[in-house]
């Protein structure tokens, strides 16, 4: 499936993202009546009692391109030391969405074009890439060229996510980097923070160096899902160079 060689043209990446505002009541007015319309929508068959829009946002929009925003992106590539992987990560990351998308935008470029490179992610196809296009379109920001991929059927999305090489072509319910990682005996990448807490961290706490290091973790183990399924060694633990 990977050789050592195309391995190493992969861009690992993870997103954090919270919603768009602290709270619904700063929610812009143009947008409440459409987040009142996903709130009834999203719980329309749920068991549990259902939370009046204001509620919910502050539970579900951070997942939700049209409501939530971007705060930080990792991204890194692996080079071999002999049998050994290192993976070189930078992280763009901050308050203001727009320069973190010009920021990120702007490296992405800077990979060659020949040979090929691709982005991969876990659940990748599903949120990372589209909420990430979709970021860059509301804010203004010219498409960097890797992800120019909109009008794409999903069979002709060329970037790897790791939770569809999982699938081996079945359908099947989303299935957590958590559990991939718990499973094939790699470090979770959720021992000091997992994604429920990242709204938090960046509205209460105002802590985005913390956030950067929760998703470098999320891309590190990524890396080593991918050289799980590759065979190969994993990254020792000084194996995480962040420049």
């Amino acid at each position: 499936m990977f050789n050592r060689e195309n391995l190493q043209r992969l861009i690992f990446l993870d997103i954090e993202t919270v919603s768009l505002t602290r709270n619904y009541d700063s929610l812009p007015e143009r947008l409440k009546p459409h987040w009142d319309k996903k709130s009834t929508y999203l719980q329309r068959n749920s068991p549990e009692p259902v939370l009046p829009p204001a509620e919910f946002y502050v539970e579900r929009a951070a997942i939700y391109a049209e409501f939530a925003k971007v705060v930080c992106i990792s991204s890194g590539y692996l080079k071999f030391e002999g049998d050994t992987p290192v993976l070189k990560v930078k992280s763009c990351y901050g308050p203001d969405e727009a320069l973190v998308l010009q920021e990120f935008g702007h490296m992405l470029d800077r990979f060659p074009t020949v040979p090929k490179w691709l982005l991969c992610a876990h659940n990748g196809k599903e949120f990372d890439f589209p909420f990430l296009g979709r970021r860059f379109l509301v804010n203004g920001i010219e498409l960097p060229r890797l992800l120019q991929i909109q009008g794409r059927k999903p069979w002709e999305i060329p970037h790897i996510d790791t939770m569809e090489l999982w699938k081996f072509g079945d359908y099947k319910s989303f299935v957590s980097l958590d559990l991939l990682t718990a499973l094939l005996d790699i470090p979770s990448p959720k021992e000091q923070m997992d994604g429920s807490m990242v709204g938090s961290t960046f509205w209460e706490e105002g802590d985005c160096e913390r956030i950067r290091k929760y998703c470098e973790q999320d891309v590190l183990a990524t890396a080593q899902l991918v050289l799980k399924f590759a065979r190969q060694k994993l990254i020792p633990e000084d194996g995480l160079i962040s420049v």
